[in-house]
């Protein structure tokens, strides 16, 4: 009986005529675009020079600025306040001011001072503009040190130089964090909408009705309509694995097959979940609204873009009960630290709890009139 109602499962999603596609294409698309408006890697900052030295080190120090590939110099002003100007009207997104006798007081007394003014309005562009900025600004200063003690005019002032290692991730390539955190959301929007929409769908149509007067168990009823899912999920995450490949030159550190242990777990946790408001739906939009109410406050709290340890704590608390969380986990520990089934074994067990209690609440709540 099982392989008939699977046998049904597959026949309605392939005479739909924009499911098959939405399959296919959907992760193509979402994976070749969201990744490259996703990142939060500022550059082409509009910068204005306010230089009131006009010094060799003040141009040296602009050059610089010029130089790093993350500022565009788009305005010089003669005074602080017409550079607030350019920024008030849009021109620039943040101001360096160097004041007049920088080049001397920098000789003379071995410091030197600048001014950073920026546009907060957006308060990340403005907080990583002015970081990017003093970064750059104190890189000049250790230059500068670097050339006196060189010449013999430093004093013998010792110089500190910090090489920074970055483990796991060593480019600071963000595609490599972003990409398999964005495969996981495609996995939960095709394998949560679409089974929620699925007994939803049948009621509409009057079809469940028809499977309400067999004998058939609800187990076995809701077990029909959770594998095709597992079998889509596996499908588009396959599909994500070569679209991640292809086009960001991206491949695990870990093991493929520890991602498939996982996925299987894991859609069948969304797809059981969507199964679940389907239960409780009467109508395709009231399933609509409430899954992507759902789905919109696990991808917020899921840590995709916002670190979870940056979060409060009580949005901290919450993502405990949210599948999506430990999904990006084991995708991003694989993806970037080449992490193991032992490993990641507090990721399982939550996954395993979730698919169980889901799946578990979808037969009971499925009210099956004969």
């Amino acid at each position: 009986m099982l392989k008939y109602l699977i046998e049904k499962e597959f026949k309605q999603i392939l005479r739909n005529p924009i499911l098959p596609r939405l399959i296919l294409v959907f992760p193509l698309m979402a994976l070749l675009i969201l990744p490259l408006a996703a990142n939060y890697e500022i550059k082409n900052i509009n910068l204005c020079v306010v230089d009131n030295d006009q010094s060799p080190y003040s141009r040296k120090l602009v050059e610089k600025i010029r130089s790093s590939g993350y500022f565009v110099i788009t305005k010089t002003a003669k005074t602080y306040d017409k550079g607030l100007e350019a920024i008030e009207y849009d021109d620039a997104d943040v101001l360096i001011e160097i004041p007049k006798n920088f080049e001397k007081e920098l000789i003379r007394e071995g410091k030197g001072k600048v001014l950073i003014s920026a546009n907060a309005v957006n308060g990340m562009k403005g907080g990583l503009s002015s970081s990017y900025l003093s970064s750059i600004v104190t890189d000049f200063a250790g230059e500068v040190r670097s050339e006196w003690i060189e010449a013999g005019t430093g004093g013998g002032v010792p110089v500190i130089e910090i090489m920074p290692l970055n483990r796991f991730n060593q480019n600071l390539d963000y595609h490599s964090y972003m990409v398999p955190a964005i495969m996981v959301m495609l996995l939960t929007m095709i394998c949560g909408f679409l089974p929620a929409l699925n007994i939803v769908s049948e009621k509409e149509a009057g079809t469940i009705e028809q499977i309400n007067v067999t004998p058939i168990r609800k187990f076995t009823f809701i077990i029909s309509k959770l594998i095709p899912y597992w079998i889509i999920g596996i499908i588009v995450l396959t599909i994500g694995f070569g679209v991640a490949a292809v086009g960001y030159n991206l491949l695990p550190a870990g093991s493929f097959g520890t991602i498939y242990v996982f996925a299987a777990v894991y859609v069948l946790a969304v797809s059981g979940f969507g199964l679940l408001v389907s239960n409780y739906s009467e109508t395709l939009q009231q399933a609509l609204f409430v899954i992507f109410f759902f789905v919109i406050i696990f991808i917020l709290i899921s840590g995709l873009y916002t670190p979870i340890k940056s979060m409060p704590e009580w949005a901290q608390t919450l993502t405990v009960i949210n599948p999506l969380r430990y999904f990006i986990e084991m995708m991003r520990s694989v993806y970037l630290k080449g992490s193991g089934l032992f490993d990641l074994q507090k990721q399982m067990i939550a996954l395993l709890i979730f698919a169980g209690l889901f799946n578990v609440l979808a037969v009971v709540s499925y009210r099956k009139r004969q």
